[in-house]
C-alpha cells in the first residue's frame, strides 16, 4: 500500500479494482465513463488520480456507496486489505442498509405467475402494450 500522496501516480479505475469494488479494470472504466462514479460531487475521467480523502460516490448495482479514499494501493489483495483502503460514510451505511429493507419488503409483495403466458396471451400482452405506447 501506498500512503505517500505526493509520490502516488496511479489511475482512479485501478484504485477501484485493487479496493475491490469491481472484478476488472475494464469494469471500472466502464462504470466511471457511464457516469456512475463521482469523485467530490463531479463526474470523472478514468485516469484522474485518486488522492488522500477524496470522497467518491459509486453506483454497484441497487446499492450506491460514498467511501473516503484513506489509502492508496495499485495491487489487488485479499478483501480485508482492500477494506483499509477506503472507509465508507456512516450516512451511506444507513442509507443503503435502508434501500435493501424496503426491497426486501417489496420482494415478498410482488405477486409472482402461476406458469408462462403462452402465446395467446403473449400475443395479447403486446397488443395491450402497444396500444399504451400509441396514446
Amino acid at each position: 500500500m501506498k500512503n505517500d500522496d505526493s509520490t502516488a501516480k496511479m489511475r482512479l479505475d485501478k484504485w477501484l479494482w485493487a479496493a475491490r469494488f469491481y472484478k476488472t479494470r475494464s469494469i471500472a472504466k466502464q462504470a466511471i465513463d457511464g457516469g456512475k462514479v463521482h469523485v467530490n460531487g463531479s463526474r470523472v475521467k478514468p485516469g484522474r488520480e485518486p488522492r488522500l480523502g477524496d470522497e467518491i460516490k459509486l453506483r454497484q448495482g441497487w446499492d450506491e456507496k460514498t467511501v473516503i479514499i484513506r489509502a492508496l494501493s495499485d495491487v489487488r489483495r485479499t478483501a480485508t486489505e482492500a477494506q483499509q483502503l477506503y472507509e465508507e460514510t456512516p450516512e451511506s451505511i444507513r442509507l443503503r442498509e435502508e434501500d435493501a429493507a424496503q426491497r426486501k419488503v417489496l420482494r415478498g409483495s410482488t405477486p409472482v405467475p402461476e406458469k408462462r403466458p403462452d402465446k395467446k396471451q403473449r400475443r395479447d400482452l403486446e397488443k395491450l402494450r402497444q396500444q399504451n405506447l400509441a396514446e
